[in-house]
Order: C-alpha cells, then sequence, then structure tokens
C-alpha cells in the first residue's frame, strides 16, 4: 500500500487533500477482504510536512479498513530540514517503524546544485535525531554522478552515509527528467554531465564498499543489512498486488496496472462526487508481463530461469542458451542451480543485457 503526498504547505489543500484521501480509502474497502497487506509507505512528495496527527490518523484509518499482517513495513520518506524531535517522536508513536531520509550528498556545494533546503550538517543531525526517537530501520537516500562531481566527492559522501550505520542505503545515478530547468540547461550547454565511465566508476566504487561494509546489493540502487531489504520495494518488482491512494499514486492487482489523475483539485473534486480518481489503466499481456519480468529480476541481480520457463514457457533455444554461455564467460553472472545470478561487472549493464535475453526469447 503507498500513499502517494505532493509537496504542498498550504494549510487549506491539505486539509481537503487529507479528506479526499480518507474518503479514498473507504472507496477501495472492499479490497481488504482479498488478502493482507505488508507495507505502508508514504512518499512521492514530501509527507514529513504533515503533523505526526495526521500520519498517525491515516495508518489507523488504513489498519480498520484493510487486513494487515503483525509486522507490517510502515515506511516514511521524510527530508532533512522539515522534522525535529518531537515531529519524528510522534511519527514514532503514530506507528511508522522505517524512515527513509532525502540527504543525497553530504557536500554542500553539492546539495546546492540539487536546490536541497538543507546542509549536510542538517542531514547527519536528522539522522542521529531518528536514532535518539528510536527508529531502529533508517535508509538513507543518495545521488551520484552529478555535474564536476569527482570520485573523491562520492567516496566521502558514502563513507559519511556508512558511518551511521543505516540499515539501508539507496543511490542512484542522477537522471536527467525533461522539461526541467536542468534539462535546459544540459541541451544549451550550460552544464555538462559526467561521462559514461566517470559514472561507471562511482557505481562500481558503491558496489565495493557496500559489500566491505556489509551491505547486500539486491537491486541495482539498492543495498541493506541482512533481513533490511525494503519490502515495500521488492514488492513492486515481484509483481505483488499494491494499492496506490494519493494524486499520481499508481495501483496494480491480478495484472492490471491503473494510476490516478496528477491534479490535485481534480483529485479531491473526483473523490467528492464518490468516484475513484483514475487518470488511466492497462491490463498486462503475458509479454508484458515477461518482459517485466526479466527486466525487474535482472535488475534485482537474479533471473530464476525455471520460473521463466514454467510461468511462460519459455524456450531456451540456442540464441538464448550462447547468451546466457557468452554471460557467464564475461564474468557478468554466475550459475546457482536455475538461477542466474549478476556479479557487480553485470549490474553495470543490467539493462543491456536484459534487452538482448528478451530479444531473444521474443
Amino acid at each position: 500500500m503507498y500513499c502517494d503526498f505532493y509537496s504542498i504547505e498550504n494549510h487549506e489543500t491539505i486539509d481537503k487533500f487529507l479528506n479526499a484521501l480518507h474518503q479514498e480509502i473507504n472507496l477501495y474497502k472492499h479490497y481488504g477482504e482479498m488478502e493482507k497487506y505488508q507495507t505502508i509507505y508514504f512518499g512521492g512528495g514530501t509527507p514529513s510536512l504533515l503533523m505526526p496527527e495526521q500520519i498517525g490518523e491515516i495508518i489507523n484509518h488504513l489498519k480498520q479498513s484493510y487486513s494487515s499482517e503483525p509486522d507490517t513495513e510502515i515506511t516514511m520518506e521524510v527530508n532533512p530540514g522539515t522534522v525535529d524531535r518531537e515531529k519524528l517522536e510522534g511519527y514514532r508513536s503514530a506507528g511508522v517503524n522505517r524512515l527513509s531520509i532525502g540527504v543525497q550528498s553530504f557536500d554542500d556545494k553539492e546539495l546546492n546544485f540539487l536546490t536541497r533546503i538543507h546542509s549536510s550538517d542538517e542531514a547527519a543531525r536528522s539522522i542521529m535525531l531518528a536514532r535518539e526517537c528510536g527508529f531502529e530501520n533508517l535508509s538513507i537516500d543518495l545521488i551520484y554522478a552529478l555535474p564536476d562531481q569527482e570520485l573523491s566527492s562520492w567516496k566521502k559522501t558514502l563513507n559519511k552515509a556508512i558511518s551511521f550505520k543505516p540499515e539501508h542505503i539507496s543511490a542512484y545515478s542522477l537522471i536527467v527528467e525533461e522539461n526541467t530547468p536542468l534539462a535546459e540547461s544540459v541541451s544549451t550547454g550550460k552544464i555538462s554531465l559526467l561521462s559514461i565511465e566517470d559514472d561507471a566508476a562511482m557505481y562500481e566504487l558503491t558496489m565495493e564498499m557496500m559489500l566491505e561494509n556489509g551491505y547486500e546489493h539486491y537491486e541495482v540502487s539498492n543495498y541493506a543489512r541482512p533481513g533490511y531489504h525494503s519490502r515495500h520495494n521488492t514488492n513492486y518488482w515481484n509483481h505483488s498486488n499494491y494499492l496506490g491512494l494519493g494524486p499520481s499514486a499508481h495501483s496494480y492487482w491480478a495484472g492490471r496496472r491503473w494510476w490516478n489523475i496528477r491534479d490535485i483539485e481534480e483529485y479531491c473534486r473526483r473523490i467528492t462526487r464518490g468516484e475513484l480518481p483514475i487518470d488511466g489503466e492497462e491490463i498486462l499481456t503475458n509479454n508484458q508481463l515477461l518482459d517485466e519480468t526479466v527486466m525487474l529480476g535482472l535488475r534485482t541481480g537474479v533471473l530464476d530461469i525455471s520460473y521463466l520457463k514454467k510461468r511462460f514457457n519459455i524456450k531456451f533455444t540456442d540464441e538464448l542458451q550462447s547468451i546466457i554461455k557468452q554471460s557467464l564467460s564475461d564474468k557478468l553472472a554466475r550459475i546457482e542451480g536455475d538461477i542466474l545470478r549478476l556479479t557487480n561487472k553485470g549490474f553495470l549493464v543490467c539493462d543491456e543485457l536484459s534487452q538482448r535475453i528478451l530479444s531473444a526469447i521474443q
């Protein structure tokens, strides 16, 4: 279950949004009879702008409306600079048991480039405060391959993050989204992105340092101490059912995927009329499910060959066997029973390998 939030600070809009969100929970109440949920995730904007009492009301409403596991993982994204001790203690009391802290960098110049409102010192204080407030499951989000970033700077950020001993670290390579100021600066030559080689060097350093410090590499950009893989993210990657609530939120259930409208005013208007705020949907075909199974499987470093054969009736052609054999020879992967498991070198080219495997299958 995923609750999507906009970064809004107008209290009237927040109140209107929260009323609509609670109504949307009720509109999906019949899904609670189908299976138990294992995770709740507050993200997609700045949910830490909400007060602990508001988060607690949402959690209680969800628990009353849907069946849940006793050890439900309840994650909340927080940005340093938007939380203090009182808020963190309140979130913990409300039922949040996992925090994802959007640090991004421990270098103030890099934070300024990313237009973050917090400093590196504030980020560090937020992490320490979270520990003091009783959070035993922390994730730190980082971004690398920033323009002009040097390998030494990225190494310092990694060392700083690891020094806090978080249970989970997400490290993402910078992505330039279309129609953003960064995209405009790149297209006009005001900003130059790092080379593919420099990006790869930072990724390789990340994998090496995570392994050295006891973190398991369980998805392209995600690392966790044993027992602390994000259950919420894992559900996305293995096609488990989930409901997304709020503007822009996506849902998936038994092969059907749908998504809510983005505009918060229209979202509220539709729900007030008793309508689901769905903007679009698709029924995944067998080929789409196969594509996603291969792609997401390799992004998690694991491709279950026996499952592909059984679920999709895959025949292992000479071409496909040749690709797998070459991957083993190039040390991109290794075979463990019926499992093709990527090496660090393989993670560098997992998207390319996915396409090659899918082309051979189709």
